[in-house]
């Protein structure tokens, strides 16, 4: 992802998707899912250092950003 646009359209997607498909979402209320964000937020660059993916997650770009909101999808 490298534009904005392109992270609008995500971000419609994953609406989307917690509408359609609410069961595979740990965070069910807006409280629930901000919470995760943070969090998921603070533990990104261990997530792209396990996955051996060469990625600094203190330069942000919008690709950093959908990863980090997919990852609040399913975050405790």
């Amino acid at each position: 992802m490298t534009d904005r646009q392109s992270f609008i359209k995500f971000l419609d997607l994953l609406h989307k998707d917690f509408l359609i498909n609410p069961e595979s979402w740990e965070s069910k209320t807006l409280s629930d899912f901000l919470e995760a964000l943070s969090a998921y937020a603070a533990d990104i660059q261990s997530y792209y250092d396990n996955m051996n993916q060469n990625v600094n997650a203190d330069r942000l770009d919008w690709g950093i950003f959908s990863d980090i909101f997919k990852g609040a999808k399913i975050y405790e």
